[in-house]
């Protein structure tokens, strides 16, 4: 979309940090317990399912976008994030959606391929 307006900074620190700790928990170089305050219930465990996946060697972030979500209105409160990671010298894939509700971002859908 040509007039997209860009995400505003707390939203890209925030996916930059919340998608960085996927991947570390998936690394699996940090406890899954310090997602919590950053995903959803739900994405919490399948987090947990996709780390208790049988594979070997840890999970290194490549590269982090994030694309604001038409807002319908003055502010931006949703945004999709795309973002690519190495594991066992393989690329994967990852997309989510991240939402503002009372002054604090979260990610409430996550898709790792």
């Amino acid at each position: 979309h040509l007039c997209e307006p860009p995400p505003p900074k707390p939203a890209v620190v925030f996916a930059e940090t919340a998608l960085r700790q996927v991947v570390e928990v998936i690394g699996p170089r940090r406890p899954v317990a310090q997602l919590r305050p950053l995903v959803t219930p739900l994405l919490v465990e399948r987090v947990i399912a996709h780390a208790g996946v049988a594979r070997r060697g840890s999970a290194t972030m490549l590269r982090v976008r994030v694309r604001s979500v038409d807002p319908g209105g003055d502010e931006v409160c949703a945004a999709e994030v795309f973002a690519s990671f190495t594991r066992a010298g393989r690329v994967h894939a990852v997309a989510a959606r991240i939402e503002q509700s009372r002054d604090r971002w979260r990610m409430v859908a996550l898709q790792i391929g």
